[in-house]
């Protein structure tokens, strides 16, 4: 049965924290993976799943950073990941499998944003190679831990009503735009999530998706401080400047509320906001998801296109 994409009001809203999603909830005996669980709205996932009692595993592109963001929580484990590298993502999975330890959530968190034009493998794009083709190759790679109740959450972001999938130039070797490049690659977390909740469900894992705000982390790192000012996100002493910011721990909360809310029992494929189903729009402009991401057919076609690359597929 497919989910409307429509609100459910949660009781819960743009301030809410990761930590207020969880009050009173018991993860004891669960195991979460979070990617990119040691920056940003990543790391305060890791910390709200470990502290409701989740083991969570956070692999990393750079372990020792993240052993350092990580030491001392109780709970959580470093392992070594770059989502660019297949070969990587092959090595991270086979040790999953080899310790045979049922997923219970998937957090496909980590990404990059507006980064210079750079080519990895056999000349990807990264931002697509990053936040989509690194994401799907290690969830069908995780498949066979992924069984009976798990949730996969896949961060996107509203910059996904910037472009939908460029067919005709995925990677953009015919001039490169750092923020449709970005838009395109969130536009593929949504679609990826439409299409795996489709294939999941007869399993019982179910997919969402999300855009978690605006909140000023090191996804921002290849904006320059002039370049921040100019679009209007901070003032001259590097302060949000706008009160539709998030902190990091709001801005965990609406996958945290993905990842553990019972109030999504049985419904899945469907984008998040603001700990709520979000409302399909019409433009850029309005907060919520656009037609072209949610559509069951671009999905499909992008389940197919990643499958060619990546060389992966766990439904065929």
């Amino acid at each position: 049965m497919t989910t409307p994409q429509r609100r459910i009001d949660s009781g819960f809203g743009h301030d809410t924290t990761a930590a207020e999603v969880l009050d009173g909830v018991d993860l004891t005996g669960k195991f979460a993976v979070v990617t990119g669980g040691y920056s940003g709205i990543g790391l305060e996932t890791a910390k709200a799943l470990a502290a409701a009692g989740a083991d969570v595993l956070v692999p990393a592109r750079r372990p020792e950073a993240a052993e350092a963001a990580l030491g001392g929580v109780k709970g959580v484990e470093v392992d070594e990941l770059d989502l660019t590298d297949q070969r990587g993502v092959r090595a991270f999975a086979d040790r999953c499998l080899d310790a045979g330890r049922h997923i219970d959530v998937l957090m496909n968190n980590a990404g990059v944003m507006a980064c210079p034009e750079t080519r990895v493998g056999p000349g990807w794009e990264l931002q697509f190679a990053t936040n989509h083709l690194g994401h799907y190759a290690l969830t069908n790679r995780l498949w066979p831990l992924l069984s009976g109740g798990a949730r996969v959450v896949t961060v996107s972001s509203g910059g996904h009503r910037g472009s939908p999938i460029r067919w005709d130039d995925v990677h953009f070797e015919n001039g490169y735009d750092r923020w449709k490049a970005y838009s395109q690659s969130k536009t593929a977390n949504v679609l990826f999530t439409v299409r795996l909740d489709r294939l999941g469900r007869a399993a019982d894992v179910r997919a969402f998706t999300l855009d978690p705000g605006a909140i000023l982390t090191p996804l921002q790192r290849h904006l320059t401080k002039e370049e921040q000012q100019e679009i209007g996100w901070i003032d001259e002493d590097g302060n949000a400047v706008h009160d539709w910011f998030k902190s990091p721990a709001q801005g965990a909360a609406t996958q945290t509320w993905a990842a553990t809310s019972p109030r999504l029992d049985g419904m899945g494929g469907v984008y998040l906001q603001d700990c709520d189903i979000a409302e399909v729009v019409d433009h850029a402009d309005a907060a919520g998801v656009r037609p072209y991401a949610i559509d069951p057919s671009e999905a499909e076609r992008l389940w197919a296109y990643s499958a060619e690359l990546t060389g992966v597929d766990a439904f065929t």
